[in-house]
Formats: C-alpha cells, structure tokens, sequence
C-alpha cells in the first residue's frame, strides 16, 4: 500500500494521507463495512401510498 495525495480542483496539494492511517481505515472497513457505504440510507424507508383509491362521499 502506498500513500495518497490528495489535490484540489486547482491541482494544488491539500493533504497527505500515510500508510498507517490507510491500515487503519481498512480494518476498520473489515470490522464495521456499513460506516464507508457510498449510498447512506436512512432508517425508515418512505411511507407507501394506498393502490387504492378512497372513495369519494355520495353526491
């Protein structure tokens, strides 16, 4: 493993990460795999609408 240089947009250097700080990472990656998920969901998923509609009082 090597270590990562991180540029901004300008192509200047903003930080650098090390090895240790990598190894770190990744055994924490192993341990808890939900903590670096890209598409961070929520608890509930969205409440469900009726398929059916409600029916209209009489005329």
């Amino acid at each position: 493993m090597h270590e990562v240089k991180v540029y901004d947009s300008f192509g200047n250097l903003k930080k650098v990460i090390s090895v240790e700080k990598l190894i770190v990472r990744s055994k924490k990656q192993l341990e808890f795999p939900a903590l670096f998920r890209k598409n961070k969901r929520t608890g509930r998923p969205p409440a469900k609408t009726p398929k059916t509609p409600a029916k209209a009082g009489t005329p």
